[in-house]
């Protein structure tokens, strides 16, 4: 089983993926050190404007769903093992994933909340007040060209959505029945 994780900023993805690594043996590939990695051989710095740049780059130069397809390669060269592929961010990553039998899995949250949790998390790009984070989250929820950030449209088209207002244990209970389905 391949799951790509989409979902806004501060909503619980990368809790999802912990639960599936540490919980389930899923084998972890992230688009967002993927991007890390083209960051720093360019010696730009790590935030969320440059995140951005970078991948919509990338994607024009090689098409809307290269990102996606460079970490399925690596899921795909897994055999019989589960895997999960986090931060799908475009319409054509997502159908990509979707072609080629992979689920997908939105997760959200109210975005006060979101806030919150990105504060306590205060990674890289997270170093942000509330006014800049809901203005680069209303940048990449509905991007219209085929290599920007459209989370809006890929949430749209996920196969399932968890809700994520509620403690960490909600989560995982609603991914574990997911799972058991």
């Amino acid at each position: 089983m391949i799951v790509g994780i989409t979902g806004t900023n501060g909503a619980g993805k990368g809790t999802v993926v912990d639960f599936l690594v540490k919980q389930k043996n899923f084998h972890h590939f992230s688009a967002r050190n993927f991007l890390i990695e083209e960051i720093l051989r360019q010696g730009l710095p790590v935030d969320r404007t440059h995140m951005r740049q970078v991948a919509n780059e990338m994607r024009k130069a090689n098409g809307p769903s290269y990102v996606v397809e460079q970490l399925l390669a690596h899921a795909e060269a897994v055999k019989g093992e589960h895997s999960v592929i986090e931060s799908i961010r475009t319409i054509g990553e997502a159908e990509h994933l979707q072609k080629h039998r992979a689920l997908l899995w939105g997760v959200d949250a109210d975005r006060n909340i979101r806030y919150e949790r990105v504060l306590k998390r205060w990674s890289e790009t997270d170093k942000v007040d509330f006014k800049t984070f809901c203005e680069h989250e209303d940048r990449e929820m509905l991007g219209t060209e085929p290599w920007d950030m459209n989370v809006f449209g890929v949430m749209k088209i996920a196969d399932q959505i968890f809700l994520n207002n509620g403690t960490v244990e909600e989560l995982f209970a609603q991914v574990e029945e997911v799972l058991n389905k």
